[in-house]
């Protein structure tokens, strides 16, 4: 089991001293609103802000469990079948899991309360199977039959089917082709591997080196229930219009399969010993391939593959780390997670708790910014190829990952240090230093940031057949820019020409209605939730149009019980379901954030937005929200962080009591020589 797991409360666990529980009661600084409101809202506040200081772990950090879907748990047990460890112990326990997930139906789902999906249904159908569930039990056989009316396998995505080739239940040839000679590709030319998005590119090299094996397991059982057509269950999907981009692509993957048939043996060789080595470099201190699970299972298939023993170091480190992402869950359950996020995790409860009112200088607070300042990356990753003279720096998403620090967590990072004192300040300011102008560096040509890369915009990507499994380039976007344009504001730079060439793009990328898209977070509440403090911070005034037709935007979609939601399938429907969904603590914290930043702290809307976090706050100072508001890839790949019902409402309700975020000016000029 991990050695981090989410931390839950003590009982009767309050703010750790007098001070803090006065600030926390809202001592500190004047507010807004209606004062009986308020005094509610200090108390919804303080309970908040004693849960999430009680689940702090002895090192400084936060880490609130990272729940998906249950693809993880079904390509965990298929990945150890392959490789010959599948154990029974695990086996059960990762069964109890996807059990506990299948819906009435049989089917399973991608995100709480979303429609069926065929590939995480087939993927969960075969864990069940590993598991030993017979497949004529009622749950499998709704399964089964479910599968069979979508179409079956043949209409299911691209990584379903390959897992399914690893065993022989679909066949090599019927799958896209992407071979390892693609290493060779310079970096200006289109679909080199520096093309893809980070965690595409850490996915597609070691894949390539499996398709190019192309192996076949023996099958422990049979699919054939999975298949629509019996007689032609291979039967290829119509070809694209020869004129069309899709065409274009599908005649080149024909080209590249009659290229598997006859390659140069010698170059082969070559691509592959290059991608072995490739992903090696990039195998982190704990063991783990980029910080996620896609990436580590496909790296230990290759390596597998390429002669690496289950013993050598490298395997069993990785093979460790998967270790580490299983979760226990009630009943003997375990949940793989697909990655963990410490460094969010903390600079979130960080800015949540000093805007809450606790002192800097908390010890709460001074451990958790001294645990951050030693996560600062130091090395040169991927990110340097597109900025080859920036200086190494950064902040990455979880416990290990120096060669993918990501500019959200930086810019949140920053902003998380500049509300607290360290052990050492001027340690801490040098970090902060370093991590803004690395960030500020990473702006791209239209002004604006992505993720994990500048400038990663081309859509060529998207095209191939094999890229069907979510969002694989990092283009810039609204909540990444504006988390960006907030840190540099902060730090004094309001007026540089990278604020205010990111400030542009903003406006530019709003949406007709007065909202933006959210990136990482669901969806247009989220997009607008960053903005909008943002823009303020910059300098934008809240009487400015953009702001005014956000609030408006805001107001009308608030529900009738006070609070915000919006589902994820407003990514795929956006005219049906953009800002429309059942309440969540988190989705209202974001609305609120927007609101109160463009100054509507005596609003009606704002006054039932405070109302709905206090009422539905449970006894234990928590919010309950099984809802997915996280995002991985719009649509495609959900994510419910359990300590987003936290760390946002206690944002949220800080500025609200406090009447606005935390100050930031600690007086040292060393962070303000930033960009």
């Amino acid at each position: 089991m991990s050695p981090s797991p989410e931390r839950e409360p003590a009982a009767g666990s309050s703010v750790a001293d007098p001070a803090a529980a006065a600030a926390a009661e809202g001592a500190v600084r004047p507010g807004g609103g209606d004062d009986a409101v308020r005094e509610r809202a200090a108390e919804t506040l303080r309970a908040a802000s004693d849960n999430l200081l009680a689940r702090q772990s002895d090192e400084g950090w936060w880490k609130g469990d990272l729940e998906t879907n249950i693809t993880m748990d079904a390509e965990d047990l298929l990945l150890r079948e392959f490789l010959g460890i599948r154990d029974a112990e695990r086996t059960e326990s990762a069964a109890r899991w996807v059990r506990s997930q299948q819906q009435d139906d049989g089917t399973w789902a991608t995100f709480y309360g979303g429609p069926s999906d065929l590939s995480a249904t087939i993927e969960g159908y075969v864990a069940l199977r590993l598991a030993g569930d017979d497949p004529e039990a009622p749950h499998m056989a709704a399964a089964s039959a479910w599968v069979r009316k979508q179409g079956g396998i043949v209409k299911s995505r691209v990584f379903t089917r390959i897992w399914l080739a690893l065993f022989g239940w679909w066949p090599w040839e019927r799958l896209p082709e992407m071979p390892p000679e693609i290493m060779f590709l310079p970096k200006w030319m289109p679909l080199n591997i520096y093309s893809f998005a980070s965690w595409a590119r850490q996915t597609i090299v070691p894949l390539t080196v499996v398709g190019s094996r192309r192996p076949r397991r023996p099958a422990p059982f049979r699919l054939d229930e999975l298949h629509a057509d019996p007689e032609d269950p291979y039967k290829p999907a119509p070809p694209a219009p020869a004129a069309s981009w899709e065409g274009v692509f599908q005649r080149l993957d024909k080209i590249l399969h009659v290229y598997h048939k006859h390659h140069s043996k010698r170059l082969r060789k070559m691509a592959k010993h290059q991608a072995v080595r490739w992903i090696i470099e990039r195998q982190e201190n704990d063991g783990c391939f980029g910080g996620i699970q896609p990436p580590a299972v496909y790296s230990l298939m290759a390596l597998y593959l390429e002669g690496y023993d289950i013993d050598h170091p490298v395997m069993r480190a990785g093979l460790k780390a998967l270790d580490d992402f299983s979760v226990a869950r009630r009943g003997g359950a375990r949940m793989v997670e697909a990655c963990q996020s410490p460094v969010w995790d903390t600079c979130l409860a960080v800015v949540a708790l000093a805007d809450a009112g606790l002192p800097r200088d908390h010890p709460a607070l001074v451990r958790a910014g001294d645990w951050m300042v030693q996560e600062e990356v130091a090395k040169r990753g991927d990110w340097a190829v597109q900025r080859p003279r920036l200086g190494a720096s950064g902040f990455a998403f979880e416990f290990q990952n120096d060669n993918y620090p990501d500019v959200d967590d930086t810019a949140e990072v920053v902003l998380a240090l500049r509300r607290v004192d360290t052990t050492d300040n001027r340690r801490r300011d040098a970090a902060i230093r370093r991590a803004a102008n690395w960030a500020a560096g990473m702006q791209s040509k239209d002004g604006a940031w992505g993720a994990f890369d500048a400038d990663n915009t081309s859509r060529f990507p998207n095209r191939l057949p094999f890229c069907d499994f979510g969002e694989v380039i990092d283009p810039p976007s609204a909540d990444v820019t504006a988390h960006m344009v907030e840190m540099l504001a902060d730090l004094g730079f309001s007026g540089h020409p990278r604020t205010r060439r990111g400030v542009a793009w903003l406006l530019r990328e709003q949406e007709p209605d007065g909202s933006w898209f959210g990136r990482w977070g669901v969806n247009y509440i989220y997009g607008t939730g960053s903005v909008v403090p943002a823009l303020v911070t910059a300098g934008i005034p809240v009487t400015h149009p953009s702001i005014r037709r956000s609030v408006t935007w805001l107001e009308e979609h608030q529900n009738t019980d006070g609070g915000w939601g919006e589902d994820l399938r407003s990514y795929h429907d956006p005219s049906e379901w953009a800002g429309r969904g059942e309440s969540t603590a988190s989705q209202t914290a974001w609305a609120l954030m927007a609101l109160l930043a463009a100054g509507e702290d005596d609003s009606e809307a704002v006054r039932r937005g405070v109302e709905y976090l206090g009422r539905t706050q449970q006894e234990d100072g928590s919010w309950d929200e099984p809802q997915f508001t996280g995002t991985g890839f719009p649509w495609d790949f959900s994510i419910n962080y359990h300590l987003y019902r936290m760390v946002w409402p206690i944002t949220a309700l800080g500025r609200y009591v406090h009447g606005g975020p935390a100050d930031t000016h600690s007086g040292s000029p060393a962070v303000r020589t930033a960009a």
